[in-house]
């Protein structure tokens, strides 16, 4: 897959990155896919022990088929040191690293991050999605920002996630007495949608397929890289 030049450097003061995080939100797009979606670049990424690489992994899904059709693994340097609201500074460039690795280009991209549930409206699903131009989508674990009323204990089940009187994502119960995750819109997807995607991809855990892999490949690396 051919990645877009970035259009802005990695190495930035914390007020810098803030500002290309404010201008860069202006385009992101919410809307309906315009396609079928079957391709799904799973992304996750770890940092090495001392804190200077960010090793990514790209695990790309087939929907349809329900396998793994691709996964790649890419290091990058870090160059910006651990800020709230920040991470997609120190994440994105492995990802596109191993993003640029795949020979499949994805209908979409889905990340183990916030989208527009971010203090600037642009989250590392964001960053991702807006530098491909392609649809995207964030999967967060856990809460960055906003309030929610815990959703139903049932699979399916959800509830707004609400940050300053705005509709920033959804918390999603992927699997029925387990803790949900957070999703969002990262670009060129709806609320609706991005919610529909997850669970199609969450039959048999909490986090969506492409995503748990790509976690687990980049974690089985990682520490096989710190028991040489």
């Amino acid at each position: 897959m051919l990645v877009p030049n970035v259009p802005h450097a990695w190495n930035l003061t914390p007020r810098e990155a803030r500002l290309i995080q404010e201008q860069m939100a202006c385009r992101v797009l919410v809307q309906a896919p315009t396609s079928p979606i079957r391709w799904i670049a799973g992304l996750d990424a770890a940092f090495s022990r001392d804190g200077r690489f960010c090793r990514a992994a790209v695990v790309l899904w087939d929907l349809e088929e329900g396998s793994v059709v691709e996964q790649h693994l890419a290091t990058h340097p870090v160059l910006i040191p651990y800020i709230p609201g920040l991470l997609s500074f120190r994440e994105t460039p492995a990802l596109l690293a191993a993003l640029a690795c795949l020979r499949q280009r994805p209908d979409l991209i889905l990340c183990d991050g916030q989208g527009l549930a971010h203090p600037r409206r642009f989250g590392l699903a964001c960053h991702v999605g807006v530098i491909c131009d392609l649809p995207a989508v964030g999967c967060a674990k856990s809460l960055l920002v906003g309030d929610y009323d815990t959703p139903g204990a049932s699979r399916g089940c959800t509830a707004p996630l609400l940050h300053r009187q705005e509709h920033v994502g959804e918390v999603v119960r992927t699997r029925s007495e387990v803790k949900p995750v957070f999703v969002s819109v990262g670009h060129r997807m709806d609320l609706s949608s991005a919610v529909d995607l997850v669970l199609s991809c969450a039959k048999r855990y909490r986090l969506p397929e492409p995503t748990r892999l790509a976690d687990r490949y980049v974690a089985r690396f990682s520490l096989s890289d710190q028991s040489r």
